[in-house]
């Protein structure tokens, strides 16, 4: 075998590994080139949100569920790593570890008697948790600092390197988001993703071929959940401050939007999705007036005409216009046999 069909061999084998490595050199030249204060805010806004959004595509893209609270997980990371470090001095990291498991509770608590409803039953049933989790994050004056929110929240250490700039705290969370992305990579590729998509599809049939319908929707609810609380702890500590508005029940709607704009069960899509809607607000500055109406429409042009969402929907096209090609291309060859063969008949 070739030295060429041996690395194109391997190119096909680790495709997705290679391009996570790609994505991760790419990632770490745009500070070096872009040093806008500016840019690097919205690039680690879009990283927070990457890791959010990934974990709500599991159990919304995957496993077929619909959760209209996510920011609440979101709220409960956030508020969970600053308070326990801005007013009682815990150390970040473990408390980060600490808030994230005490969030996977929370998940399996809630999780558990409403991930036995279906459809809207079940999205009314966590809107209603991100109500409430808002409403605690308002009325605790106490704890939470109420309307006003709580500041003073200590920045991020990594080998006693505070992370206290726009710049090191790019490397920090897209990290994390390349190892988020990873691991739902190799998630959905797994015997645990097969039977999740199974799931989605038709939960009966899933359950008929040995799938375990209410353990793996509660695994997947718990685990985007930590994904959510890890995702809000670091929001905390790289804006030293939060806000209850922050983590409403219009934010949950901004993260769902994210993901069927992405592509509902496209990992590589949710990175295009919060990019365009985290974007978007700042393309539209000039339109601020009207920037509803126009958020608005766009959402829509993607929904009636790539309904899988922008990047699931192009790729989608882009197989049918090959099929189709294809088809087009071995009828011709078809054809032309055929005239050759009724020439050959007719010669004398």
């Amino acid at each position: 075998m070739s030295a060429f069909r041996k690395t194109w061999l391997f190119t096909l084998r680790h495709r997705t590994g290679l391009i996570v490595w790609l994505l991760a050199l790419v990632l770490a030249s745009i500070p070096l080139v872009l040093r806008n204060p500016y840019t690097l805010n919205n690039l680690n806004l879009i990283g927070l949100y990457v890791i959010a959004v990934l974990g709500l595509n599991l159990f919304t893209g995957y496993a077929g569920q619909i959760s209209l609270g996510h920011a609440g997980f979101f709220g409960l990371g956030a508020y969970g790593s600053a308070v326990l470090t801005a007013t009682y001095g815990w150390p970040p990291w473990p408390t980060m570890l600490l808030v994230a498991l005490a969030v996977a509770v929370v998940a399996l608590i809630i999780g558990m008697p409403t991930l036995r409803l279906h459809g809207h039953y079940l999205a009314m049933a966590t809107l209603g948790f991100n109500y409430v989790v808002h409403i605690i994050l308002v009325q605790w004056d106490e704890v939470t600092g109420g309307p006003s929110g709580l500041s003073g929240i200590p920045a991020l250490s990594v080998l006693g390197l505070s992370i206290d700039t726009d710049m090191k705290f790019y490397y920090l969370v897209w990290t994390f988001a390349l190892v988020a992305l990873t691991l739902c990579l190799n998630l959905v590729r797994s015997g645990v993703g097969r039977g999740l998509a199974a799931l989605a599809q038709d939960e009966v049939a899933a359950a008929t071929f040995g799938v375990n319908v209410k353990r793996d929707k509660i695994r997947v609810f718990v685990l985007s959940a930590c994904f959510a609380s890890v995702a809000g702890s670091l929001y905390a500590h790289y804006f030293s401050f939060v806000n209850p508005d922050t983590f409403s029940i219009f934010k949950s709607l901004d993260l769902v939007i994210m993901v069927v704009v992405g592509g509902l069960g496209s990992i590589w899509g949710t990175l295009f999705g919060v990019s365009f809607i985290t974007m978007l607000p700042h393309w539209l500055e000039f339109l601020e007036t009207y920037y509803d109406i126009i958020h608005g429409l766009i959402l829509v042009v993607i929904l009636l005409f790539l309904p899988q969402g922008f990047v699931t929907g192009l790729a989608d096209l882009i197989r049918i216009n090959l099929a189709r090609r294809r088809l087009r291309n071995a009828g011709s060859r078809r054809l032309e046999e055929d005239m050759v063969d009724a020439g050959a008949t007719r010669r004398p």
